[in-house]
């Protein structure tokens, strides 16, 4: 490469390279995300700018409507702000096109959603093969890597198993395998746990935190309950169309 040559944003090794150490992973700049509604405008909220350190889980808190997912959904470059910007690792993901964001998101990004979202159609090891297939990955040390995480959720049983056959705790587990599988830099998880009962819900929420922290993974945890943000180790709150570090009482971070 020449020194005036640029590394591909999109390249796996250019996502760790890019930035010091004290820089945060994640970098929101004046955000403003906006819609037209009626004969005006409905702002999900305005000037928003924070940052989230390398290997931080944030919970991000707030009322049913305040934007949470809207955000997540910004910081993961599903959508794009009306105004402002997000940065990942020096990655700026509102400057790129939809199909390179969506590239980008591919490689470097995992996604939890409350609705579990796996593919009713594959095996629960095809569901988690497939994003390392989207990445180029697959053969036997696909299939081992797979596997391996499947036995350390403690379902290498349940491997050909279609996920119309597991429980909805087993499903979730199976859906954050998924999300990890292919080693993000960045974990989103959107109430992970909103689906299940209160006991399901807490050991889900341990398992993804445990494998955030056991790779100093960054994660972004969207939740409406205070239980579930005491694992972070930051909170922040949505409200009001602003964004608020908080401290919650009776309890920290796990």
């Amino acid at each position: 490469m020449s020194a005036d040559a640029k590394p591909d944003p999109l390249t796996p090794m250019g996502i760790h390279a890019v930035g010091a150490a004290d820089t945060p992973l994640v970098e929101l700049r004046a955000l403003t995300k906006s819609y037209p509604e009626g004969g005006g405008e409905r702002v999900v909220f305005r000037d928003l700018s924070a940052g989230i350190r390398r290997g931080e889980t944030v919970a991000l808190l707030g009322r049913s409507g305040s934007g949470k997912s809207t955000l997540l959904n910004l910081i993961g470059g599903i959508d794009l702000p009306t105004a402002g910007e997000v940065l990942l690792d020096g990655t700026n993901l509102t400057a790129l096109s939809e199909q390179r964001r969506t590239l980008f998101r591919r490689r470097h990004i995992g996604l939890v959603f409350q609705s579990f979202n796996l593919i009713p159609t594959l095996t629960v090891i095809e569901n988690l093969l497939l994003p390392l297939e989207l990445n180029g990955r697959t053969g036997g040390q696909a299939r081992a890597a797979a596997l391996d995480l499947l036995a350390g959720i403690g379902l290498a049983d349940r491997a050909g198993t279609y996920p119309d056959r597991l429980s909805g705790g087993e499903q979730q587990r199976v859906a954050v395998a998924r999300a990890v599988v292919h080693d993000p830099v960045l974990l989103l998880a959107d109430e992970p746990t909103g689906s299940l009962d209160a006991e399901t819900g807490m050991r889900v929420l341990e398992l993804l935190v445990g494998l955030a922290r056991n790779d100093r993974r960054t994660m972004v945890l969207v939740t409406h309950s205070d239980a579930v943000a005491r694992v972070a180790d930051r909170v922040l709150v949505l409200r009001n169309a602003r964004l608020f570090e908080e401290t919650l009482t009776g309890g920290g971070p796990a």
